[in-house]
C-alpha cells in the first residue's frame, strides 16, 4: 500500500512513512489508517455503535448465527410456560431444573467433542449407566472408597473411548457402527455387573448423594464466583487488545470491554441473587459450568482446540497441514466416553441408586440433542462447550414445563424431537448461507 511504500526524509536519512504510526500503535492510540487490517478501503470496518450493529446484522444474514437461535428459542419457551404456570420461573423450580441439567449436560459436553471432529458416539447413554452400576458395585458391594470407585468408572470410560478411536484410526470402522455396537455391549456389561437384583441403593446421607440432591454453593461464595467471568473477560480482552496493537491491528476499545464485562457481571449477579431466594445455586451445576469453562478455553485458546476445529472442517487438509488427525480423534473419543462416565456417576448421585434403567430411555437423545440444539454443527468444525449448556437448559425447560402442566411424557418426546429437527434445519440453512457468502 502507499503508506508502506512511500518514505520521507528526516535529517537527510530515509525513514519509513509509518514509523510514527507504529510507535503510536504500540502505545494503544494508533490511527485507523495505520492499522494493517484496515488498510483496504474496499472492506467495511465498524467504527461506532451503529456500524457494529450493522456488522452484526450482516454476519447473521451470512449464516453466522452463533447462539442467537437457541437464546431466542429459550425466551419463547420460558415465556409460554410462565404464562401457563407462573411456578415455572420460581426460584425453587429453577434450582431443581439446574440439578437435572447437570447430569445429562456433562454427557453432552463429550458429544460436543466428537461432533466437532465430524464423528458421533451413540453409546454415551449406556456408558453412563454402566459407570453408575460400576460405582455402586465397587463402593456399596465391594467396599471400595467412593472416590476410588468414581476414578475407576471414569478410567473404564476412557479405555472404551480409546477403543473406539483405535477402530476408527486403524481399521477405518465408522464411529456410527462402532459406537452402536458399543451401546449394546456396554448395556450387557451393565446388566451383568448389577446381577439379579437389578439395582443398588446408594447410602442416604453420604457425601455423594448429598452432592447430587442437596449441596448448594453458599450465597456469599456464589456472588463472588459470579464476579469472576466479567473480570476474566476484561483481563483477556485487555491482553488481546495489547497484543493486537503491538501487531498494528485494530482492537476493541477499553470502554467496550468494560461495558461488556459489566453487563455480564450484572446479569450473573441478578441470576445468582434470584436463585438464592430458593435453595441456592446447585454445587453440581457449578461443577458442570466449571467443566464447560475449561473445555471452552481449551477449544478456543489452545493448539489442541484449533486442531479439533481443523479436523472437523476438513480432516484431509488438516493432515496435510501437519496435524496428527489420529491423535485428535483419540482425544475426542476418550473425552466423550470419560465425560459420559462422569455423567453416569452424577446421575447415580442424583437418584441415590444405580439400576438397569440408568442410561437408557432418552439419555442418548437428550445428550446429542442438547449439543445440536445449542449450536454444535452435525457437519463438524463448528461448536463450543456453551452449546451443551444452552442446549440442555432448553431440553430441561421443556421437560420441567410439561411436568408442571401435568401433561404426558409423550408430548415431551414430540416437542424435543421437533426442536431438534428445527435446530438441524437452521444449521443446514446457515451452512449453505455461509458457503454462499464465503464464510464456510
Amino acid at each position: 500500500m502507499k503508506g508502506t511504500i512511500m518514505s520521507k526524509t528526516i535529517h537527510g536519512a530515509p525513514q519509513p512513512a509509518n514509523q510514527d504510526a507504529t510507535k503510536d500503535a504500540t502505545k494503544g492510540d494508533a490511527k485507523p489508517g495505520s492499522l494493517l487490517d484496515r488498510s483496504d478501503v474496499r472492506v467495511k470496518h465498524a467504527s461506532g455503535v451503529g456500524d457494529s450493529l450493522s456488522a452484526f446484522v450482516d454476519r447473521v444474514r451470512s449464516g453466522d448465527l452463533g447462539s442467537l437461535p437457541v437464546i431466542a428459542g429459550l425466551v419463547i419457551i420460558w415465556t409460554v410456560f410462565t404464562s401457563l404456570n407462573p411456578v415455572f420461573l420460581s426460584a425453587d423450580n429453577l434450582v431443581n431444573m439446574l440439578f437435572d441439567c447437570s447430569t445429562v449436560g456433562v454427557i453432552s459436553l463429550g458429544i460436543v467433542c466428537v461432533l466437532l471432529v465430524g464423528q458421533i458416539d451413540l453409546s454415551v447413554g449406556s456408558m453412563s449407566g454402566f459407570a453408575s452400576a460400576l460405582v455402586g458395585t465397587l463402593w456399596v458391594n465391594d467396599g471400595w472408597p467412593v472416590l476410588l470407585a468414581i476414578v475407576a468408572a471414569i478410567a473404564v470410560g476412557a479405555v472404551i473411548g480409546a477403543l473406539y478411536a483405535l477402530l476408527l484410526n486403524w481399521i477405518g470402522m465408522p464411529s456410527f457402527v462402532s459406537t452402536l455396537a458399543g451401546l449394546l455391549a456396554i448395556l450387557g456389561m451393565q446388566l451383568y455387573v448389577l446381577g439379579s437384583t437389578g439395582s443398588i441403593n446408594l447410602p442416604y446421607g453420604s457425601t455423594m448423594v448429598n452432592f447430587g440432591q442437596l449441596m448448594v454453593i453458599p450465597a456469599l461464595v456464589s456472588h463472588l464466583i459470579a464476579l469472576l467471568p466479567g473480570l476474566v473477560l476484561l483481563l483477556l480482552g485487555m491482553r488481546t487488545r495489547a497484543r493486537r496493537h503491538a501487531a498494528r491491528l485494530s482492537a476493541s476499545s477499553v470502554g467496550s470491554l468494560i461495558a461488556r464485562a459489566l453487563a455480564i457481571t450484572v446479569f450473573l449477579e441478578i441470576v445468582v441473587a434470584y436463585l438464592n431466594r430458593g435453595r441456592g445455586v446447585p454445587l453440581m451445576f457449578g461443577l458442570f459450568l466449571g467443566l464447560a469453562v475449561a473445555m471452552q478455553y481449551a477449544l478456543s485458546r489452545t493448539r489442541w482446540g484449533r486442531s479439533m476445529n481443523a479436523v472437523g472442517g476438513n480432516h484431509e487438509a488438516a493432515r496435510r497441514a501437519g496435524i496428527k488427525v489420529g491423535a485428535i480423534y483419540t482425544s475426542a473419543f476418550v473425552l466423550c466416553a470419560s465425560l459420559a462416565a462422569l455423567g453416569g456417576v452424577l446421575t447415580a448421585a442424583r437418584l441415590a441408586s444405580a439400576s438397569q434403567q440408568a442410561g437408557t430411555g432418552d439419555v442418548n437423545l437428550n445428550a446429542i440433542a442438547a449439543a445440536v440444539i445449542g449450536g454444535t454443527s452435525l457437519f463438524g468444525g463448528r461448536g463450543s462447550a456453551w452449546s451443551a449448556v444452552l442446549g440442555i437448559i432448553v431440553i430441561q425447560s421443556i421437560a420441567s414445563g410439561l411436568t408442571l402442566l401435568n401433561l404426558s411424557s409423550s408430548l415431551r418426546f414430540m416437542i424435543t424431537g421437533a426442536v431438534l429437527a428445527i435446530a438441524v434445519i437452521v444449521d443446514s440453512l446457515a451452512r449453505q448461507s455461509r458457503v454462499t457468502h464465503g464464510r464456510a
